[in-house]
């Protein structure tokens, strides 16, 4: 079996690129990171934001509370402030499965495909 080299690890991301992730417009990141003491992104000497990993699952954490869940702005806001370590970590761990769940549908496929004549 080749050796297959493992996928690097960025750093940091653009706002496009977490923009796209979620598949909303950069302009909502922008807005949720006035609305959210949470999202605090790194920025660049030319004031382009820079998104750690971190930064990212706190942006999770808002998107599953304010498009999955279906809360205002404001309950958003009151959940993370009650429950901020909670509701994130739980949000982290579903994340987490998904991403096992990703990587084992596919390794069965590549499975499947080697073992076909």
């Amino acid at each position: 079996m080749p050796y297959k080299e493992r996928e690097i690890e960025k750093k940091y991301y653009s706002i496009g690129e977490v923009a796209e992730m979620f598949k909303v417009a950069a302009s909502l990141i922008r807005y949720w990171e006035g609305e959210f003491d949470i999202i605090r992104p790194k920025k660049d000497k030319k004031g382009n934001r820079r998104y750690t990993k971190d930064d990212i699952q706190k942006i999770r954490y808002v998107y599953h509370l304010v498009k999955e869940k279906g809360y205002t702005l404001q309950g958003a806001q009151e959940v993370i402030a009650t429950g901020k370590k909670q509701g994130f970590d739980k949000v982290a761990a579903v994340q987490k499965l998904q991403e096992i769940k990703d990587f084992l549908i596919n390794l069965k496929h590549e499975l499947q495909h080697k073992s076909q004549p």
